[in-house]
């Protein structure tokens, strides 16, 4: 979650018919039902066709053989023969923007439904670990086809922001608050609910920049409520479960995540006789290979010489903070939090995270907790092949309107095959 580019797009493979190319348009698409997708331009396979993603989870590109729309010139074509249904274009004004924070300046988008309502909810949606730019992006469109404004924009040192590139937790809370200022000052009169969406990194993100500015909601996708370290760990206590490996093998990996922990936490000063111990400790594992992690399972497998030398460089060149206390910054938050789970996350295993929010939530914070199960990050779907490797289909039916009912204030009723965890009295 923390080094990995998060990418939820199928590639195309086959090229879209000719006739139907120049018709596509960004933007988002509604039914008479109410229905929507979201088309965008897809960083994957450019000359593929554009991406698309339906509000029930489906997704993919406008260029594969089985996409189950066409572009016209008067919106998309839903379907196949006389069942077909033409989806008209919603006309989405997109307005662009800079604002300073922290001494650079951050390129932006604002995205507003037709219509003038100043009671219409504002999201500004905070990034995870990319780098890639949400301008023009998928999630912006499909959150305003849900009647929010949506306010994106560029991280820091990526896009068309200045300043480095960086995953420091705080500096990137004050970009955010700082983005939400900015899409205030572009509605005036607008008193309608103002907050964040953060999914995966950003569930650090979101909540610690709603305790610098005055939010309504905090909502946040497959994020964490542990630190990096801890995220770390979890990992590789997840891998050695799937594996089928029992007590034993979880006390290992803690025994080496405790070790490249001290590493980190000490700029790669001090942790070596403790790396050294885990590395004898695991030597006659043959399942020891295949550990991974975010960071331990390739400490384990460098030498302390390459670790000294290169270490900081490697791992610890992003501002990360890796001992963030999540949950410190949970407790100084009043705002309204929603937290969305993916049931078996390979990526920011739950276990951990679960059990602090329902602490929280006993303890008064305002929390609303689903959870989708068989889903891995990024709440997709998946199937899994008789060697354990999964395959990912779609979003999960129900997630994307869950996060627009509940950020409008409407969230009532199931949403796909959600479970409702420690739900708040309303």
């Amino acid at each position: 979650m923390i080094r990995k580019l998060l990418v939820f797009a199928v590639a195309a493979t086959l090229a879209q018919p000719a006739f139907a190319q120049p018709f596509c348009q960004a933007g988002a698409y509604r039914g008479a039902d109410g229905d929507f997708v979201a088309l965008a331009k897809s960083t994957v396979n450019p000359a593929g066709g554009l991406r698309y993603l339906f509000r029930d989870g489906r997704r993919g590109s406008t260029g594969d053989a089985d996409a189950p729309l066409d572009c016209a010139p008067d919106g998309v074509r839903i379907g196949k023969g006389a069942e077909a249904e033409t989806w008209a274009r919603i006309a989405l004004r997109e307005t662009p923007a800079t604002f300073d924070s922290a001494g650079s300046k951050l390129s932006g988008m604002l995205i507003e439904p037709p219509g003038s309502d100043p009671q219409r909810p504002l999201v500004v949606m905070v990034h995870g670990s990319e780098r890639t730019s949400p301008i023009g992006g998928i999630y912006g469109y499909a959150m305003a086809a849900q009647g929010l404004s949506v306010f994106v924009y560029d991280k820091r040192g990526t896009g068309a922001s200045e300043g480095e590139y960086t995953q420091n937790f705080e500096l990137l809370a004050r970009d955010a608050a700082a983005a939400l200022g900015q899409a205030r000052a572009m509605l005036p009169g607008h008193a309608g609910r103002a907050g964040f969406f953060g999914g995966s990194q950003g569930g650090w993100v979101a909540p610690l920049a709603a305790t610098l500015t005055p939010a309504d909601f905090v909502a946040v996708g497959f994020g964490l409520v542990a630190s990096p370290i801890e995220e770390d760990r979890e990992q590789m206590i997840s891998e050695v479960r799937a594996a089928g490996l029992g007590a034993d093998a979880e006390a290992l990996v803690n025994r080496l995540s405790a070790a490249t922990a001290r590493l980190l936490l000490s700029n790669f000063k001090d942790g070596y006789v403790e790396l050294d111990a885990a590395r004898a400790a695991l030597a006659d594992k043959p399942w020891a290979t295949q550990i991974r992690g975010e960071h331990s399972g390739m400490m384990l497998r460098m030498s302390n010489a390459e670790l000294r030398r290169i270490g900081r460089a490697r791992f610890d060149n992003l501002e990360l903070i890796w001992d963030y206390d999540a949950v410190a910054a949970l407790r100084r938050l009043r705002t309204p939090l929603l937290w969305v789970l993916a049931g078996e996350d390979r990526e920011a295993p739950i276990e951990t995270t679960r059990a602090a929010l329902a602490e929280l939530r006993a303890a008064g914070q305002p929390i609303d907790v689903y959870l989708f199960p068989g889903t891995d990050h990024g709440m997709i779907e998946f199937t899994t092949g008789p060697d354990g490797k999964r395959s990912y289909t779609r979003i999960t039916d129900g997630y994307l309107k869950l996060l627009g009912d509940w950020m409008k204030g409407e969230a009532r009723g199931t949403y796909g095959r959600a479970e409702t965890l420690t739900p708040t009295p309303r």
